[in-house]
């Protein structure tokens, strides 16, 4: 909307990302599970961080790493999370706000500390993310800043703060504020590991409070209990959200009341490195588009290049202005 002060505001974990490359036998040594997302405490956060190699260390968290690529095509933007009064909370903070994005929220002080995910890329660029929530877990209705709420054309909800249920209801709080703000309200999924473990939570939130979802293929057959994606389909359309569903190599599906849209992925140049931030800055793009009123299909074309650019390094964030590849490839006019 021409009006809006922000085009996408983001409210998620608030995490500082350590990504380090390993083999399967680190996996196995350190008891590493091999899925998406496995929660830990801060003694393991503390115990596998000891034990990992040298990596990259930034600030990150699903919405936070989509607004940061939001910020890299030209997008004005904002973010809502938690972090403690420590080095990391710091460092956080810093690495948002150096990259242009709005981010004023008071640290916690005397709780837990800043978040942090480990995130062990294998050679086949699989990502297992090890978690600690810390700090971030502690967000609830008094952190919502409504002014910035309603000024944001889009708010982007990232599943992955879906669990404590104070944040459940600054999810609904904040949905309803953008709702009488004349704003759209985005869900992205996350995870079906968080998906499983909230599922009627999530279909309420879908159901009542979202305008437009994001989700990769197992989310969106977790979160319909479904084993057919057709039918999952089907089940987002009955809800009536603008559904981007990204199945990785195959591209993206959008579902728009009666509109079905392919859109091809981008392969990744020179080649694929690590999948870690794929879905984060693919929704970059489609939010990006959106905000500047694209079509559809143009918006899940902005999403795979953003997709693209992330997945051939190592990190969750652009390393190169997606503005300009966006331009290079003739999906946005030079400014």
């Amino acid at each position: 909307m021409s009006d809006a002060r922000y085009d996408v505001l983001g409210v998620g974990n608030a995490i500082v990302d350590v990504i380090a490359r390993v083999d399967a036998g680190f996996l196995d040594a350190h008891g590493a599970p091999r899925q998406g997302m496995t929660l830990i405490d801060e003694a393991r956060a503390e115990e596998l961080y000891a034990a990992m190699p040298p990596g990259v260390e930034t600030s990150g968290g699903s919405a936070a790493n989509t607004v940061a690529g939001v910020a890299s095509f030209g997008g004005r933007t904002a973010y809502l999370g938690k972090v403690a009064d420590d080095p990391l909370g710091a460092v956080f903070a810093h690495d948002l706000k150096s990259i242009g994005v709005d981010f004023a929220a008071a640290p916690l002080s005397g709780g837990p500390a800043t978040a942090r995910s480990l995130i062990l890329v294998t050679p086949d660029a699989e990502r297992y993310m090890n978690t600690f929530l810390g700090a971030s877990t502690m967000f609830d209705e008094a952190d919502i800043d409504a002014d910035k709420v309603a000024a944001a054309a889009v708010v982007y909800l990232e599943g992955y703060l879906f669990d404590r249920e104070e944040a459940k209801r600054a999810y609904v709080r904040a949905a309803e504020i953008a709702k009488a703000s004349g704003r759209r309200t985005a869900l992205t999924l996350s995870d079906a590991f968080c998906v499983d473990r909230h599922r009627d939570s999530f279909r309420h939130l879908v159901n009542h409070h979202t305008d437009i979802l994001f989700a990769n293929e197992s989310e969106l057959l977790s979160l319909y209990e479904s084993n057919d994606f057709d039918a999952a389909l089907q089940a987002a359309r009955a809800d009536s959200v603008l559904a981007f569903v990204t199945r990785s190599a195959k591209g993206s599906v959008i579902v728009a009341g009666e509109e079905v849209h392919i859109v091809d992925a981008v392969p990744p140049t020179p080649e694929l490195v690590d999948t870690t931030g794929a879905g984060d800055q693919y929704a970059a793009g489609v939010l990006f588009g959106l905000a500047q009123g694209l079509p559809l299909v143009e918006c899940g074309r902005l999403g795979s290049l953003a997709a693209s650019e992330v997945i051939a390094h190592v990190g969750p964030r652009p390393a190169t202005s997606l503005r300009r590849l966006a331009e290079t490839a003739g999906l946005l006019e030079a400014v």
